[in-house]
């Protein structure tokens, strides 16, 4: 099998060039058997082409590239010919194109699309956030959290924490159980910004049958009888009512449906 040696040169962290390569090699090398990819991010002299350059030619590798200033790109193209290297300008042609389209000219700036601005944290501590306060774990980020979700066993509280966290939201979930008396913290936040997810007791017998099956316990189980999923959702109606929040149905709803609901809700109500 004959080996392959892909050199990513970058300006910025390279991370463009090295998933397009993956995606590339991966149509003919699925597990990248034989396969060497080696990044060389934040190159920014020509000096530096000229060493990768000569690394190539005693590797016999390809070079993929992905910068953005001009001079470094001729300059990338103008040493790899001089040197027989094959080599892929990623990104340029596009470039040119966009400009062509445009009339404008390029910014220049590697590493614009990774930028780590007020947003990219914000969104990070968001994420942080929906984990740290899964599932009642931690009923004091109740009171820290911009939307709290309440609701029954298999309402995909979970995954639309996540989601809504992806929109930088801090999202905080707690599960209703009968047996398990709600956290104070419940009754003291402003009901607009908490929303309960409720479902169908058919809808929801059905997925926690399913749910039982895959743990390898029979369907019959206490937790997807029907007079008991129909217990929870009435305890379930009892707690929103108290809360004074919405309740939102989200059977048949995609994760993401429920999710721009609660936002539109959320944007309007609370800012």
């Amino acid at each position: 099998m004959k080996k392959i040696t892909i050199f990513v040169v970058s300006d910025s962290v390279g991370e463009t060039g090295e998933a397009a390569v993956k995606a590339a090699v991966s149509q003919f090398r699925p597990d990248f058997d034989g396969v060497r990819i080696r990044k060389f991010p934040h190159i920014n002299k020509r000096e530096l082409l000229e060493k990768i350059v000569h690394i190539a030619v005693l590797n016999e590798a390809t070079i993929i590239f992905t910068l953005v200033a001009v001079e470094m790109r001729q300059a990338m193209q103008e040493l790899a010919m001089q040197n027989q290297i094959p080599a892929i300008d990623l990104l340029g042609s596009m470039i040119d194109l966009i400009g062509q389209t445009t009339g404008e000219k390029p910014l220049q700036k590697p590493g614009l699309v990774h930028k780590l601005d007020d947003d990219y944290f914000k969104k990070i501590e968001a994420i942080e956030f929906a984990v740290k306060y899964d599932d009642g774990q931690d009923p004091r980020g109740i009171l820290l959290a911009d939307i709290v979700l309440v609701g029954v066993s298999r309402t995909s509280k979970t995954p639309l924490s996540q989601y809504l966290a992806h929109k930088s939201y801090k999202v905080a979930n707690v599960p209703l159980v009968p047996e398990v008396t709600a956290p104070p913290e419940l009754w003291e936040i402003d009901p607009k910004k908490c929303f309960g997810l409720v479902i169908t007791p058919e809808k929801l017998n059905n997925i926690r049958k399913e749910r039982l099956i895959t743990l390898g316990l029979t369907e019959d189980a206490f937790y997807a009888q029907q007079s008991r999923i129909e217990q929870e959702i009435s305890y379930f109606y009892s707690i929103v009512d108290k809360i004074g929040c919405q309740a939102i149905d989200v059977t048949n709803r995609a994760v993401e449906e429920t999710a721009h609901k609660i936002i539109d809700l959320y944007e309007r109500e609370c800012k």
